[in-house]
């Protein structure tokens, strides 16, 4: 998944036999990253995507993770008005991200040429039919990916009897019960000193979509991973950062994705009118809180936010 995965049970005290236990589920959470990964990642040759992706304009047989998570791309991109859509994939090869982030070189990556927006809807290139898909055009599903195979791990943890951990993957969470202190988890949201501001919540999934890992320049041209698919010539560094509380890890990332693209002011509206609970941050440093968010925010000092306008 190119990223860390961070796992944390809490025990407080157990016998031998209950230790065994937790480090044989850790050992099984994390196998199901790897096996999940098979099926999404668009640089794994073998994945289950990247062979759908060469079967372009036929019916083929898909696994049931691969349909539930189309299912979602095709909910998020009419929930967001077309903003989320994987099929920007061509536009992510063409400037340069076309493999591992952590170890690709853009250095000889020429300045691709002006992009045309999306003129036809998900719809048309993504479908589905009992246990069979439908590719129209290639498409990448790394950004709800991660935030469902997070909540594919809980949900293992959770059969296995644990009732309080955390799952943490490049900072899609999961998260349940409480604490090894007993009391609600508390989270710190990127670019955000924790002396300054914290979440504290328990029971839900937390993802945080932003620029600030996954940006790079072409001959002194900057480009990031979020690509707005109505817009895709253009590349916004107003936004830092957007954190969003949800039902699930996938919920949460493929909102806070959307949020990033909306920008500031319609991201807010959108957020207080669709009742989501988000934390942006903008590259001056400013922080704006939806209302919703309101409820999960420590501050640990006067804080003077901006209006959310």
């Amino acid at each position: 998944m190119g990223t860390d995965i961070y796992l944390e049970l809490v025990l407080n005290e157990g016998s031998g036999e209950r230790i065994r236990k937790a480090e044989c589920d850790l050992k099984e959470a994390r196998d199901i990253y790897r096996k999940k990964e098979k099926i999404f990642s668009r640089f794994d040759p073998e994945s289950e995507l990247s062979r759908l992706n060469k079967k372009l304009s036929s019916w083929q047989d898909a696994s049931p993770d691969m349909l539930y998570l189309s299912g979602r791309a095709l909910y998020y991109n009419k929930i967001s008005g077309g903003l989320f859509d994987p099929r920007i994939i061509d536009i992510l090869e063409r400037i340069g991200y076309c493999g591992d982030f952590k170890t690709r070189n853009f250095s000889s990556v020429r300045i691709p040429p002006l992009f045309s927006s999306l003129k036809t809807g998900l719809a048309e290139d993504l479908r589905l039919s009992g246990q069979k898909i439908f590719f129209g055009r290639r498409v990448d599903f790394s950004g709800i990916a991660k935030g469902y195979i997070t909540d594919c791990v809980a949900k293992f943890l959770k059969k296995q009897g644990w009732k309080n951990f955390l799952a943490d993957a490049g900072g899609d969470m999961n998260i349940s019960g409480s604490n090894s202190r007993g009391k609600k988890w508390r989270i710190a949201i990127e670019g955000i000193s924790e002396k300054k501001l914290t979440l504290e919540t328990s029971n839900c999934g937390i993802a945080t979509s932003g620029i600030s890992r996954k940006k790079w320049q072409i001959k002194g041209k900057k480009f990031h991973h979020l690509v707005n698919p109505q817009n895709p010539n253009h590349f916004s560094y107003k936004l830092r950062t957007v954190s969003v509380i949800a039902r699930s890890a996938e919920e949460a990332d493929g909102r806070a994705k959307t949020l990033v693209l909306m920008g500031k002011k319609k991201g807010m509206e959108f957020a207080n009118q669709n009742k989501i609970a988000a934390v942006f941050l903008d590259y001056r440093g400013n922080i704006f809180i939806s209302a919703e968010a309101r409820k999960y925010i420590i501050s640990h000092r006067e804080i003077n936010y901006p209006k959310n306008k």
